[in-house]
């Protein structure tokens, strides 16, 4: 499933059970003055484990608040759907909605998906855009989203646009019949709902997303397949992305030779990068021995 940041607050964790010596400022100077100037290692170790101890119990409740509030999410957005307050179009339907009724479609996904493939005439607004920023804040969460599979995946940081609102309502009125599409369903359905608090109540959200569509279902512009704009990292490049195995069964061998030499260029690079590092560090070593 599409992933979906969410933007949620730090929760720290006090354990009222642990009973830590209190170095306020209303201690006595009198009783710290031996730690004061040449703390002792186990008071150093002692301090470094409760720090990490600390960090990880709120790590770990950033997490379940996330899973939480995704489950809570997607409550709403199950009953917005049984309640026909969304209402439900298969890109097909999506596809002749646009083509033969002129109906508004609404892409609300990232700029990194939408550059590669955009579905002609349809109006670009996203929910979620990539994170640019190099702030102290942002950085961690890149790296931490690396780390986590974006190496694999190709999919960038991404934070909510809070210009998302203004910008639909500066193009549509709230009466219009709006189609509300993203790579995979997700991201729109978070956006319909939105919209639909924001007061819009002709809302149709492309189940499945662009991700579900055939090629002659909707008329498409840019590089790659509609199918393939969610796709990058590691994996694009090696062909092992569910898109690209499909297309692989229907291209034939030619296509799957083409990811085969890849991978072994990929091995090759490797193994050239390993010798190599070999070969300094034996240079390095007898610069020291002389």
């Amino acid at each position: 499933m599409e992933a979906l940041s969410l933007s949620l607050p730090t929760i720290t964790v006090t354990n009222s059970n642990l009973n830590y010596p209190s170095l306020s400022a209303a201690s006595s100077y009198a009783s710290l003055s031996s730690l004061q100037h040449r703390p002792s290692s186990s008071t150093i170790l002692f301090t470094v484990k409760k720090s990490v101890v600390r960090v990880q119990a709120e790590n770990e409740d950033f997490e379940l608040k996330q899973v939480r509030d995704m489950a809570a999410a997607k409550k709403r957005w199950e009953a917005l759907l049984r309640e026909e307050k969304i209402k439900v179009l298969t890109p097909k339907e999506a596809g002749y909605a646009v083509q033969l009724s002129n109906k508004p479609l609404l892409d609300v996904r990232p700029s990194n998906e939408h550059s590669k493939a955009w579905v002609k005439g349809s109006t670009w607004i996203p929910i979620f855009d990539v994170d640019n920023g190099l702030d102290i804040g942002t950085i961690p969460r890149k790296v931490s989203n690396f780390a986590m599979g974006g190496w694999w995946s190709g999919m960038p940081t991404l934070s909510f646009d809070n210009s998302f609102l203004p910008k639909v309502m500066e193009k549509f009125p709230k009466d219009a019949e709006l189609i509300v599409a993203c790579q995979k369903g997700l991201r729109s359905l978070a956006a319909c709902e939105q919209l639909y608090n924001a007061g819009y109540t002709n809302l149709f959200w492309v189940q499945g997303g662009f991700e579900a569509a055939e090629e002659e279902d909707l008329v498409v512009e840019g590089s790659v397949p509609l199918k393939f704009a969610g796709i990058g990292g590691v994996s694009e490049f090696l062909g092992w992305t569910d898109q690209q195995r499909a297309a692989a069964a229907k291209e034939g061998w030619g296509y799957r030779l083409v990811f085969s030499a890849r991978l072994i260029g990929l091995f090759l690079v490797a193994d050239a990068l390993f010798i190599g590092a070999q070969q300094v560090g034996r240079y390095l070593q007898e610069i020291r021995t002389h």
